[in-house]
């Protein structure tokens, strides 16, 4: 039986020179050369011979490639793995193929986003981190160097149609804008249809969505529209699509939903399904004991391994809560088990519109279930806003119960889940998303079907593997190489390894070919070899984003070892058995941290969200809108967080008065805005839908010209205090004033302000507002402003460091290093 195709040669199919005539090439170079003319040309046309190139098309018996992972998915979670929240769909490719046991990710969206589409480590490919943290390091600037070309592009110069659906994590967020530049979207990476939104997460009620690279707002009069749903929809119509305008031409899909990243978007309707099922009524640490059996009667987990303990240290058993709190937890996680039952399903409706085409013979589907571990950034209780959250700002649960239980997983909310239930469904494991030394954090279950291929249906592979194997094991089954030369420019080698060898049921207990794997994300790390792992002890709680972090991630750190030919859990830690072993084991790590750009290591989580960027913001201090303009993402538009700022629109007011926005950025879960409400001027702040502070005239602006204007004054010493680890700069006090033609309308103090971040699935917008309102209490979108906005001026006076500052940080650093 086959399990790949051989890498085949150049070959042309069809009389050569005909319209018809196809051609496979060898992948070398890409995109192959243009073939030379084979006609003949004479003086006139009746005298001469027309030629056609040949059409490029893959290997004959290549197949069409579904590739499919979630978002933010434990290890225990679906039921395919042992879980309890039903994913049928998951469950149909493992029926119909194989489960692995023992797949990894990076710990974190983009990186394992980037290895996957590269088959390279993502440090290789710029991803160290998320690109809303990148450093200017190599292996931390977000930035897919063109020596790396992705499987899009290489199976599109090969003749397949190439698709991206849902999200895109690795478009740097200083090239995200409508500027572009485009050619580390999507459609510059080989993906020639995009239909999803551009960035870590977003609502799926009324998302940042683009088709291609043009901004498109279908939810807009439709608020029972989910993009969960919609997704679906759309690759349903373009596989259709393709299949009906040229049913010979191979595809490859890459559909990566926003499921189950917060927010927990579900339906109504599914909510009450999962509710109704009681699946989470017992509790967190019942809960485990439930998982960890089902993974033994299906075999994913071996039979001796153990389930590694509650971390009591950290995390309440459940017995030990009030009624209250077990009673918002319980909604909590139910809305997740929702929104993961739901998008599970959507994936399932694509699969059966690939059966339905009559192609799934012919399909070859890799379906990983997550990213990264479970994700614990919604705090020690939840929360109904992860942008509260991502500032550092806990929401009591009393609150939560008061104003969010009902409308939890509606576009009222931006919820996520208490950590201890993230930290059940990575069950048998131990920590989470972010961890990259424990298999909590990249343990990922993954199964694959390829009907005709792999025969052992249902079977179970524990074979160490990695998700930079994805990209090979495709480029395998489809006989085509990975390419040496893309547009001119050398290729950088492929990183991972095939694990197509274990698609034969005389496989399946071979050893990986997968032997050394190294882990690091946000300075903790690990390193695996051979049955082995060392591993460094986690310092920071992932749950605790601000703070202090360790300046010396590489040397501050104790190690632990773990034979997993023993200890499939990472239970016993035998470091002190094996002194030789651990220091050969930090020896390789080393070796591997210099050879895949994983240095320097940096520690820090919340502070890099501020760190500069080369946005086309950067380096100035003033911006000036002339016409409106709408649909400028977070990462290239004015950050007037921790700074003195002053926003001056000159606007004509026609007879009758006006009303709408004149600007806006973020929206209903933090941000601000700046308009005219019944002709009366408004500034407002928007902390994080806790509280919203106003500034209002008392009168309506009179027609005819005006200047409006907002000025803030920050009292503290800015974001330069975070070179020294240090947040006493930001988000400090300041005093705003509201005035219409030079006159003072309005003045009120902040006693606090935004630190970090701003709604990052919103953008800034002139002239009108798009996604949700800062305000719905005033104003619906898109509230054009009915008057003309001549000008709008936005100007920054950033705070600088003193001589003085700078002396006391530095030695408040020295302090907390000799702590440390």
């Amino acid at each position: 039986m086959a399990i790949a195709l051989p890498v085949q040669a150049q070959t042309i199919n069809g009389k050569p020179g005909s319209p018809s005539a196809t051609t496979t090439v060898d992948g070398k170079q890409l995109p192959a050369p243009d073939p030379k003319f084979g006609g003949t040309i004479e003086k006139n046309a009746s005298q001469s011979k027309a030629w056609w190139a040949p059409r490029t098309v893959p290997p004959q018996q290549a197949p069409n490639v579904l590739l499919v992972m979630t978002d933010d998915v434990g290890f225990g979670a679906p039921s395919t793995f042992g879980g309890v929240i039903p994913t049928p769909a998951l469950d149909r490719i493992a029926n119909n193929g194989l489960r692995y046991t023992n797949f990894h990710s990076t710990s974190l969206c983009s990186p394992t986003r980037a290895a996957l589409i590269t088959g390279r480590n993502h440090h290789s490919v710029g991803f160290g981190v998320i690109s809303e943290q990148s450093t200017g390091f190599p292996g931390y600037n977000s930035i897919i160097g063109k020596d790396k070309a992705t499987i899009g592009r290489t199976l599109l110069d090969n003749g397949f149609a190439t698709s991206w659906f849902g999200k895109d994590h690795n478009t740097p967020t200083f090239t995200a804008s409508q500027v572009g530049p485009f050619d580390q979207w999507p459609i510059g990476m080989g993906f020639e249809y995009f239909y999803g939104f551009v960035g870590g997460d977003t609502s799926q009620w009324q998302p940042n969505l683009y088709r291609n690279t043009t901004p498109i707002y279908p939810y807009l009069g439709k608020p029972e529209w989910n993009l969960t749903t919609a997704q679906a929809d759309d690759a349903i119509a373009w596989l259709n699509r393709i299949d009906q305008i040229d049913p010979s031409k191979p595809f490859f899909c890459y559909y990566v939903p926003g499921g189950t990243h917060a927010p927990h978007h579900a339906t109504p309707e599914w909510i009450k399904k999962i509710e109704d099922m009681h699946l989470f009524d017992d509790g967190w640490n019942e809960l485990r004991q439930t998982i960890y059996a089902n993974q033994k009667k299906l075999g994913v987990i071996p039979q001796d391994a153990k389930l590694t303990p509650w971390p009591d240290d950290l995390l309440k058993q459940w017995e030990d809560l009030t009624v209250d709190e077990k009673k918002l937890f319980i909604r909590q996680v139910n809305v997740y088990a929702a929104y993961l039952a739901y998008t599970d399903h959507e994936i399932g409706r694509v699969i059966q519109a690939v059966e339905d085409m009559g192609k799934l013979d012919n399909t070859i589907i890799v379906y990983i279930s997550g990213d990264n571990g479970g994700s614990v950034e919604g705090t020690l209780l939840g929360t109904p806003n992860e942008v509260a959250a991502f500032n550092g700002i806990d929401v009591p649960v009393d609150v939560q119960l008061e104003k969010f239980y009902d409308v939890w997983g509606s576009d009222e909310t931006y919820n996520h889940m208490a950590v201890p239930w993230s930290w059940a469904l990575n069950t048998p494991f131990k920590w989470s998303k972010q961890i990259a030394s424990h298999f909590g954090g990249i343990r990922q279950g993954m199964c694959v079907s390829w009907p005709g291929h792999i025969d052992d249906k249902g079977g179970i592979r524990h074979q160490f593997h990695h998700v930079i194997d994805v990209v090979p094991t495709i480029l395998e089954v489809c006989g085509i190489p990975a390419p040496q030369e893309v547009n001119g420019i050398p290729q950088a080698p492929i990183e991972g390894v095939s694990f197509a060898y274990t698609f034969a049921k005389e496989n399946a207990d071979a050893p990986s070919t997968h032997k050394t794997q190294y882990f690091e994300m946000m300075g903790d790390h690990a390193i695996y070899h051979d049955g082995w792992i060392a591993s460094t002890k986690v310092i920071r709680p992932p749950w605790e984003i601000v703070g202090p972090v360790n300046q010396d991630p590489f040397g501050n750190v104790t190690w632990e070892l773990f034979d997993l030919s023993k200890d499939w859990t990472q239970f016993n830690d035998v470091a002190a058995e094996n002194p030789d072993k651990l220091a050969e084991m930090k020896k390789l790590f080393l070796q591997q941290a210099e050879k895949y750009q994983v240095l320097p290591l940096d520690a820090s989580v919340a502070t890099r969200l501020v760190s500069p960027r080369p946005n086309i913001t950067a380096g100035r201090t003033e911006f000036v809108y002339k016409v409106p303009m709408t649909g400028i993402p977070q990462g290239d538009s004015p950050l007037i967080l921790n700074t003195s700022y002053t926003i001056t629109a000159e606007v004509e007011i026609p007879a009758g008065g006006a009303e709408g926005v004149l600007l806006t950025s973020g929206g209903r879960f933090g941000g601000y805005g700046f308009y005219l409400l019944d002709g009366k001027p408004v500034f407002l702040w928007n902390l994080v839908d806790l509280d919203r502070l106003r500034w209002e005239g008392k009168e309506a602006i009179a027609p005819g010209q005006h200047t409006i204007e907002f000025d803030f004054q920050y009292d503290g010493v800015g974001a330069g205090t975070l070179a020294f680890n240090s947040m006493s700069g930001i988000g400090r006090s300041g005093t705003g004033v509201l005035k219409v033609d030079g006159k003072t309308v309005a003045t009120q103090k902040m006693e606090k302000t935004v630190p970090l971040i701003l709604q990052w699935d919103e953008t800034f917008d002139v002239g009108s507002d798009t996604g949700t309102p800062v305000d719905d209490a005033d104003y619906k979108v898109p509230f054009e402003f009915t008057g003309k906005l001549n000008k709008l001026t936005l100007k920054m006076d950033r705070p600088q460091l003193s001589p003085d500052d700078i002396k006391k940080l530095e030695a408040a650093t020295r302090n907390n290093r000799a702590s440390e």
